[in-house]
């Protein structure tokens, strides 16, 4: 039997850059992406709805694209992006910082949103990417309605790892994503809905003679190196 990756069930949390500044990075308190990002959302539905003048109906119509695109783009960001390691020493150090670190610890509180040094770039990034396809106010209400979708997973990430949900959707998304930490990391990208794991046949299918929640299933874990 191959030997199982390390995962920690602690909250630890390990320096990534003997540099104090470039570490400091690497971390982020949950609440920091609301801080910034529900300004920077209202003001794009300010642009659309007043500056643009495209109408309250337009408005919300390309907010809830932007919304619904998001979950693709979730999607595709966790298989294709964080899931990929380049070749070479080099790639698998990258990969790491960018996002094996979340797989070998994924109780660390302050590495479970997406800080501020990476989400402004790629955001900026992605903003230039719709320009190509979008006027300038329905890029506006299209992009507000994406950052709330990327706030909702950031928030959902962290509360999926940390809060102790008893049923409901939430309890359903928590077990989806505890199965992929700790059963199969080759499925179940979805983080805020399954919903594209359906769609390109990545769900993961829980044992059915273990009748235990996925978080239980994450004690069973193999802690050695």
């Amino acid at each position: 039997m191959a030997k199982k990756h390390y995962v920690s069930n602690s909250g630890e949390s390990i320096r990534m850059f003997k540099n104090d500044f470039l570490n400091s990075l690497t971390k982020v308190h949950y609440s920091v992406p609301l801080i910034f990002w529900i300004p920077v959302i209202i003001f794009f539905l300010w642009r659309a709805y007043s500056q643009g003048d495209i109408g309250a109906g337009d408005t919300a119509l390309y907010f809830g694209y932007g919304l619904g695109f998001w979950t693709l783009a979730e999607y595709v960001l966790h298989r294709w992006v964080f899931h990929y390691e380049p070749p070479g020493k080099l790639g698998k150090r990258i990969h790491f910082i960018f996002h094996g670190v979340h797989h070998d610890y994924p109780r660390d509180r302050m590495r479970l949103v997406m800080p501020l040094s990476a989400s402004i770039p790629m955001a900026l990034v992605i903003y230039l990417l719709f320009s190509l396809f979008f006027s300038t106010f329905y890029l506006a209400a299209f992009f507000a309605g994406f950052l709330f979708g990327y706030l909702i997973y950031d928030e959902c990430h962290y509360a999926i790892h940390h809060a102790n949900f008893k049923s409901g959707f939430l309890k359903k998304i928590k077990d989806h994503h505890m199965l992929h930490h700790y059963s199969d990391p080759e499925k179940g990208f979805g983080v805020s809905s399954y919903f594209w794991d359906h769609i390109f046949g990545t769900t993961i299918i829980k044992k059915a003679n273990t009748g235990k929640s996925a978080g239980k299933d994450a004690k069973a874990i193999d802690h050695s190196h």
